[in-house]
């Protein structure tokens, strides 16, 4: 038992330096969303515990939403739906490294968000720690800068006067981070490419209230018409 701890405590110190860029990102968005949680009067108990349970990033963000009067129980299905879709594909990628780790494997399902998703993609596991507790480490590091996050926004939001106006971008900007740095290190950007062409496309048809959920039907529905070219030309990280 002290060995399965000790390997476990190296596997933290070595995955910390990685997620450090998740670190800072995280810190401050998941403050913004604390923030926003606070103005419609909970806790800043009730975002860490949302954080912790529910750890759907801009999911999280749309739900604030789901609070005011009118939204109906099929629309908060829906929209969580669209909005998260993209883990269909993350999954996908990554049931064969899932596939050894035991009852972790549910777990790391859960907390399967974009950064990590990047970071378990592209991280080669030090030679000193075992992979399956190294990848939980990433995980759940990445998970408790939500939650710390999440908590410090909403006791600042309780607590502090704040003018939130504008503040929801915060996700929208991480979003362009990670755009900009999977850009930068694929080879084969079509599948960027149809996400930027559909996303034009449906702006221009819909206009900017109503584009988001058309173009994300449409991506999906190009990106599983064209896996297996789109994968013929792609390198498999997570495999």
């Amino acid at each position: 038992m002290k060995g399965y701890r000790k390997g476990y405590r190296k596997a933290f110190q070595r995955a910390f330096p990685y997620t450090i860029p998740v670190l800072t990102g995280y810190l401050f968005i998941g403050i913004a969303f604390g923030v926003m949680f606070s103005e419609k009067g909970y806790s800043f108990l009730w975002a860490g515990l949302m954080s912790l349970l529910v750890y759907a990033g801009s999911g999280q963000y749309l739900a604030v939403n789901f609070f005011a009067p009118g939204v109906s129980f099929l629309q908060v299905i829906f929209l969580t739906l669209m909005v998260n879709i993209r883990h269909i594909f993350y999954g996908i990628s990554l049931l064969e490294k899932f596939h050894g780790m035991g009852k972790k494997r549910w777990y790391m399902i859960f907390g399967l968000t974009d950064e990590t998703y990047s970071l378990l993609c592209t991280t080669k596991v030090p030679e000193d720690v075992e992979e399956d507790q190294f990848l939980l480490a990433v995980s759940l590091l990445d998970q408790s800068y939500w939650v710390i996050g999440s908590m410090i926004g909403g006791i600042a939001g309780n607590f502090l006067p704040f003018d939130s106006e504008g503040i929801d971008f915060a996700m929208t900007a991480l979003f362009v981070v990670i755009f900009v740095e999977q850009w930068m290190e694929k080879k084969n950007r079509a599948p960027e490419v149809i996400g930027v062409l559909a996303a034009c496309f449906c702006l221009q048809i819909f206009g900017a209230d109503g584009f988001v959920l058309p173009a994300m039907l449409l991506i999906t529905l190009l990106l599983f018409v064209g896996r297996k070219r789109l994968e013929g030309g792609e390198e498999e990280p997570c495999r």
